[in-house]
């Protein structure tokens, strides 16, 4: 996924869900490559498997922000980007600026809509995936 062959990485999940079964990591790894492949609602339905799973993961509540924000549903993104910058205790930069440009878009939808929006996904462990949104 650093690579951004979110094909590659989505048939690796896929692969290891067959032979460990389905964990809240493989369907959080699975909704992200998704995401990063545009099917948002493959990415939503995965993610909020996770989190039925796992529901006190920040990285997978800030990822379902993210496609939250992509398909345009403002004020329910802003709930859950809060709820994951709870879960972090506002530690990671990534969630915090999702959580902001998600209040700008609650409060003012067309907000920034000319210019190319920045996402940052992230997973687990210290790294971060930069989404940008293409004109």
């Amino acid at each position: 996924m650093d690579a951004g062959e979110f094909e590659l990485a989505l048939q690796s999940f896929y692969r290891a869900a067959a032979e460990s079964g389905t964990t809240p990591e493989i369907l959080a790894a699975a909704g992200t490559a998704n995401l990063g492949l545009g099917r948002l609602g493959q990415a939503e339905e995965l993610l909020r498997q996770a989190l039925e799973l796992e529901p006190n993961h920040a990285e997978t509540w800030n990822n379902l922000g993210v496609v939250l924000m992509e398909r345009r549903a403002y004020p329910e993104a802003e709930l859950v980007l809060k709820k994951a910058f709870a879960l972090d205790n506002g530690e990671s930069d990534a969630i915090r600026d999702n959580l902001r440009l998600a209040l700008a878009k609650a409060e003012n939808p067309a907000y920034d809509d000319e210019k190319t929006e920045e996402y940052k996904l992230v997973r687990r462990g210290s790294s971060e995936y930069l989404m940008r949104q293409t004109p």
